[in-house]
């Protein structure tokens, strides 16, 4: 009688657990929206290029006429361990602070609640050295990614800021700020390509479900750029491209980029 009493409650919970998965708000076989939110700011202020001034940790006030980056390679983990990775030819962005339609790319992964979110600042090296007709779109050097790519194998420029400051010495008070390099390549040895982690049980989880709008909401903060792991001062350094100073800049990336809030 005991023997028939423990497997009947085994039988209980074990449908209690069953009926419990099959009652999941989503379905992992149907593909949804994930809007990513790139909002580019200086400080507490909002970034507003040619107008605002701005002043960074050594003191240097200065503007951004420029701000221009590229994000890819996505990689989602759902809160219950599965991992999905943006499909390649769907993972290339060019946020552009000129144009609010680059501002918030759209991702289709499947439905589910996600606790972590991965990309890379920059262009990964495979896609760097494809072949022309491989790399479209954003990443077309002669269309979408004009101004965004170096000639003579140097590939793709990751994030490119530009400028005036009077701290600057070069003529017109200008400021360059060039960021590229994928390492391993031809004359391309300098490796800038940034991977960045989010936990994003901290300031909210994306619940993406079909029908329905969910955003993560970035912030970059461009003076952090200047004020991360590294002090990048204008006067010093007003001219940044593809050079071995370039990693100072590229190490500040980490601090640049923070999970905000999440939209349900």
């Amino acid at each position: 009688m005991k023997q028939f009493f423990f497997i009947a409650a085994a039988a209980v919970i074990t449908f209690s657990s069953c009926k419990k998965n099959n009652d999941s708000p989503y379905n992992s076989n149907v593909k949804a929206d994930l809007s990513i939110e790139f909002d580019n700011i200086a400080g507490s202020s909002d970034l507003e290029l040619n107008t605002g001034t701005y002043a960074n940790n050594s003191g240097e006030n200065f503007t951004v006429t420029k701000l221009k980056y590229y994000v890819s390679n996505f990689v989602l983990t759902n809160v219950n361990g599965t991992v999905y990775t943006i499909p390649q030819d769907s993972c290339y962005f060019l946020i552009d602070e000129s144009d609010e339609n680059t501002h918030e790319p759209v991702l289709h992964v499947p439905e589910g609640e996600y606790k972590t979110l991965s990309f890379i600042v920059g262009v990964d090296s495979l896609r760097s050295i494809m072949d022309a007709g491989e790399r479209t779109g954003v990443l077309d050097p002669t269309g979408e990614g004009a101004g965004m790519y170096w000639d003579l194998n140097s590939g793709y420029i990751f994030f490119n800021m530009e400028g005036k400051s009077s701290a600057s010495s070069i003529p017109g008070n200008n400021f360059t700020y060039h960021i590229g390099g994928y390492g391993g390549y031809s004359s391309a040895t300098i490796n800038n390509i940034k991977t960045l982690t989010f936990d994003l049980t901290k300031r909210g989880m994306p619940q993406v479900k079909a029908g329905k709008e969910t955003n993560i909401h970035m912030m970059i903060d461009v003076i952090k750029m200047f004020s991360g792991t590294n002090t990048i001062s204008i006067a010093s350094h007003p001219e940044v491209m593809f050079d071995t100073y370039s990693t100072n800049i590229a190490d500040n990336f980490i601090d640049m980029f923070r999970h905000d809030h999440t939209e349900n």
